[in-house]
């Protein structure tokens, strides 16, 4: 199932954010929350599985002596934690990955295929200007400057 969508979301006094119900089902086995390397704003839910895999593909073929696959392999790790949903379908976001993002309790989910994005809402705003934009330059079709 791929995660799509965007919902406005409130995070409760115990930093804990209640997934919405149609999206449960895939993060029911273990969820994994971390920060994004590409956006300095949000965090990610993954299902564990696919967590796994992720970082597995980034790593293969780098060597695993190489400072690049420490460097990498210490960032998805000190910065994601494993937790499971509660019984009402929440988790909750490590302090230190708020503390990192900047969120606060105002936060937009956004589906991004394989995981879930947790975005503060005033950078989501920005960031969702800028994305508009940046996808007209990329791929086949795109628009050169």
């Amino acid at each position: 199932m791929a995660f799509r969508g965007s919902f406005d979301h409130t995070l409760d006094a115990k930093n804990r954010l209640t997934i919405p119900a149609r999206l449960r089902k895939p993060l029911a086995e273990g969820v994994v929350v971390a920060l994004q390397r590409d956006a300095d704003s949000c965090v990610a839910i993954w299902c564990a599985k696919d967590f796994g895999h992720f970082v597995d593909s980034l790593l293969e073929g780098i060597n695993p002596l190489s400072e690049d696959y420490s460097k990498l392999e210490r960032f998805f790790n000190a910065y994601s934690a494993e937790l499971e949903l509660d019984a009402a379908g929440r988790v909750m976001i490590p302090a230190k990955l708020l503390e990192k993002t900047g969120l606060g309790k105002e936060v937009v989910v956004i589906g991004a295929g394989n995981r879930l994005e947790v975005w503060e809402r005033a950078a989501w705003q920005r960031a969702e200007s800028e994305l508009a934009v940046a996808v007209k330059e990329i791929g086949p079709g795109g628009h050169t400057s």
